[in-house]
């Protein structure tokens, strides 16, 4: 989450690119290790609050307050090492905005990355299970294929990277473990979805039948509804940053 994604070249910011010294081997396994750190986070402390709770509302807030604080240490630790992307749809959208950089993020990169995200969300999502008890790998009965929950997903994602992309445009990228953190934390509670607003966590929450689950077959929906999120994303990023290109390339000398 906290790349360069086309920040500028005079950004000094420890949390830019993915440094070129830190082999691509120890990117994916950040990339992985974050995953899993994340969707046992938003897992484990879903069954935490409803063994401590019957009121759904207390349920979601603990699970929102947990995931706001694990995924702001997640990304501080490991963003000087991967990016802190843990999330295909970050992880495209960088590769596209960058695609005509030599220092951008690759198709080698993007191949590494986006199949350790994934492999992290399902071991982050059994290793939850597993410290509570839980039977390792059960399928989620939650359905959450309505419309609705599917315009949630658009607008949740659409959100994260305009988030992420606005932040590398106007140099705040420093500021990314707590903006994006807030970030979900808030959309936990004003999307419909609770905000998914990543592949990668989808899959690895149809693996286990607890309060974060969501049913195998609403997948494909929210990954579908996440990737145009994506895309509407990059578009509000031309739309409101569009001019810092103009302006960055009208002051450039001669």
């Amino acid at each position: 989450m906290l790349s360069a994604i086309e920040a500028g070249p005079d950004v000094a910011d420890p949390f830019t690119v993915e440094p070129p010294a830190v082999p691509l081997a120890n990117r994916v396994a950040a990339e992985l290790v974050g995953t899993a750190a994340l969707v046992a986070v938003v897992v484990g402390s879903g069954i935490q609050a409803t063994g401590l709770s019957e009121d759904v509302g207390l349920q979601l807030l603990a699970n929102s307050l947990a995931t706001v604080f694990g995924l702001g240490v997640l990304i501080l630790l490991l963003g000087p090492v991967s990016g802190a992307h843990f999330n295909p749809v970050v992880t495209l959208a960088e590769w596209w905005t960058g695609r005509k950089d030599p220092k951008g993020l690759g198709a080698r990169e993007v191949a590494a990355y986006i199949p350790a995200q994934i492999a992290g969300a399902i071991a982050g999502a059994i290793l939850a299970d597993a410290m509570f008890g839980k039977t390792l790998v059960e399928w989620s009965t939650h359905d959450r294929s309505a419309g609705h929950l599917l315009l949630g997903e658009v607008v949740a994602t659409a959100g994260l990277v305009l988030l992420i992309f606005g932040l590398a445009k106007t140099d705040h990228l420093r500021f990314a473990p707590v903006a994006v953190a807030s970030y979900i934390g808030a959309a936990y509670w004003f999307t419909s979805s609770t905000s998914f607003a990543n592949p990668a966590v989808t899959i690895g929450r149809a693996f286990t039948d607890t309060f974060a689950g969501i049913a195998p077959g609403s997948v494909p929906g929210f990954v579908g509804m996440q990737l145009i999120g994506g895309i509407l994303g990059l578009a509000l990023v031309a739309l409101v940053f569009g001019h810092r290109r103009r302006t960055t390339a009208a002051a450039a000398p001669n």
